[in-house]
């Protein structure tokens, strides 16, 4: 079995006072290596996943360039009417990325 291609990697989040993700900082795949550190706004990661791009939680290996250690895949669910951030297996009914720490 191959390794997983992660189009994004999510490495810290940040929360707004309603609940909802504010931002979160990452890396993005060029190709075959990934960018530096790149902050995307709620409304880009969502662009992104409703684009079918594979957003990860992880987290960048010390000196090794373009490997991470991936946690669980991030995905959009609709509660209520509403569009949400989480993380796999996740119950919750507002952003969530479990795992993912909070900056």
């Amino acid at each position: 079995m191959g390794r997983t291609k992660a189009d994004f990697v999510i490495e810290t989040v940040r929360y707004h006072p309603r609940g909802e993700i504010d931002w979160v900082r990452g890396y993005e795949r060029r190709g075959e290596a990934f960018s530096d550190v790149v902050i995307l706004m709620r409304s880009e990661l969502i662009e992104r996943l409703k684009k079918g791009k594979k957003v990860f939680a992880g987290k960048r290996l010390p000196q090794m360039g373009s490997a991470f250690e991936l946690s669980k895949a991030v995905r959009l669910k609709q509660v209520n009417g509403n569009v949400v951030i989480v993380t796999d297996n996740t119950s919750a009914s507002n952003d969530c990325l479990e795992g993912v720490p909070v900056i």
